[in-house]
This record gives C-alpha cells, sequence and structure tokens, in this order.
C-alpha cells in the first residue's frame, strides 16, 4: 500500500503502531474527512484491527474544492474495498483574511467558503469520481454545528445534508448518520463551547459508529462474494 497516509501512533489505548501495519490478506478501508475524522480515526483503526486495513490521507481534506484538487493522490493506486466519506463542515464555514480566529473564521464579516449550489455540484463530482474506484461507498452526514461557533451558523449543516443526502440517494450510496449522532452528545463530549470539535470519548463514540458502518458494508461484501 503505497502513498502518504496518516497513521496513529499514540491514543491508541495502548495498542502498539504494529496494529496498522498493513496486512495484504485484508480488505483495505480509506477514511476521507477533514478533522473530525482525524479524530475518530485512532479508534476506528483500533476496532477494524484484524478485519481490515484502515487508512486515510495525511491531509485534512478540507472542503469539496480540496476534495477535487487532491482526491486522484488520495485514492493513489490502492484498490479500497470501503471508502467512508465527508465533506461540509470546511464547505460551509465563513472566512475573513483579518479575523484573528484560528483558521480566519468569521460568520459576521467573512465570505462562505463554499456556496451550497456549488457544493452540490462538486459533491457529484467526487462522488462520480470514487464510484470508478469501484469500492463500496458510504457517506458520513456532516456533524453538528453548535452555538456560538463563530465562523458557522448553526443548522446551515442540515442543508448541506440535506444536498448530500439527494445525491447519495441518487447514487444508492449508503448514509452514515454521524449528523444524529453528535447531535445526541452532552456538553462534555464537546472540545469546548462552541467549537465542532469533540473529546477523546466523542470521537471513540463517533469511532464506533463509523466502525460499526464499514463492518457492515464488509460482512455484506463477504457475502456476496460467497452466493456467487
Amino acid at each position: 500500500m503505497d502513498g502518504n497516509f496518516y497513521t496513529p501512533k499514540e491514543d491508541l489505548n495502548g495498542l502498539s503502531p504494529a496494529v496498522v501495519a498493513f496486512d495484504a490478506t485484508l480488505p483495505n478501508v480509506l477514511l476521507l474527512g477533514d478533522s473530525i475524522s482525524i479524530g475518530y480515526t485512532p479508534p476506528v483503526t483500533e476496532l477494524l484491527q484484524g478485519i481490515a486495513n484502515t487508512r486515510r490521507p495525511d491531509d485534512n481534506c478540507g472542503d469539496t474544492r480540496a476534495g477535487l484538487t487532491h482526491i486522484d493522490a488520495w485514492l493513489g493506486d490502492t484498490h479500497w474495498d470501503v471508502i467512508h466519506f465527508n465533506w461540509g463542515l470546511h464547505d460551509l464555514c465563513y472566512r475573513h483574511p483579518e479575523s484573528l480566529a484560528y483558521g480566519n473564521r468569521d460568520k459576521i464579516n467573512g465570505a462562505i467558503s463554499v456556496p451550497l449550489e456549488t457544493y452540490e455540484q462538486n459533491l457529484e463530482a467526487l462522488v462520480d469520481r470514487l464510484q470508478q474506484t469501484g469500492a463500496t461507498l458510504l457517506w458520513a452526514s456532516t456533524t453538528t454545528v453548535p452555538e456560538g461557533e463563530v465562523g458557522r451558523f448553526v443548522g446551515d449543516e442540515l442543508n448541506y445534508n440535506a444536498v448530500a443526502e439527494k445525491i447519495m440517494r441518487r447514487h444508492d450510496i449508503a448514509i452514515n448518520d454521524l449528523h444524529t449522532v453528535s447531535r445526541g452528545f452532552p456538553p462534555d463530549l464537546w472540545s469546548t463551547p462552541g467549537d465542532v470539535h469533540f473529546t477523546k470519548e466523542g470521537y471513540a463514540r463517533l469511532g464506533r459508529q463509523v466502525a460499526k458502518s464499514i463492518r457492515r458494508a464488509l460482512d455484506q461484501q463477504a457475502q456476496a462474494l460467497s452466493a456467487k
């Protein structure tokens, strides 16, 4: 498995880096997404130990514009059996070059990164590219925007998720509803008030949901293969 992939070496609950070594006898799983997916990669990797080779790009996959720019490099020449993917939080973020907030976020004076109409076009193109891999695709709905987020409006993720759902249903792609999971989180699972990120336990809960959806897809693949 070639390519510049994120390989978690810490925060694996005591597991050694050998856990993520490539095993040619196992199916290959690719995680694509922003910092939320970076956060749940370690628990997903742990939960899929001995079941699949779990990888994600070394990069934060950012918004759909970044996705279109880098998707070929991220896919590389690996045969992927399952690709679990999301774009959204970066697309709906407002930024202003003079903002002192992290990432220049500013929903009052800034401009939206990727308008909804463009997001739909970009995501459609990304789905078309991902389908060319022959992998089973799993879309993760965008997680909740909390009250007080300086660069994002509460509820915008619902509009972006609605557009994404329309695309996924048109392409018969399963949806892993991380928005509903995150919406039910108590305050102590968020990193800080008004931040879209989560604590270690928050990411662990997301990771369990992600791993469950991937295992279901892998089981369905195995059943289809045995039926031939």
